[in-house]
């Protein structure tokens, strides 16, 4: 769990992971949702916001 907000925003703000390969990567939501970033490893466009433990 996370203590604070700052460290909140480092570790799961704009991250995204691959829905195929679970590939972290970082990006501006807007781009993400538009589908413009592709994975760095399997080259799909699907993604999922990082979840918050």
């Amino acid at each position: 769990m996370v203590k604070f907000a700052e460290t909140a925003k480092r570790l799961f703000g704009n991250t995204f992971v691959c829905r195929n390969c679970k590939t972290k990567i970082r990006g501006i939501p807007t781009k993400i949702m538009k589908g413009e970033i592709p994975c760095k490893r399997c080259s799909k466009r699907r993604f999922r916001p990082v979840r918050k433990k």
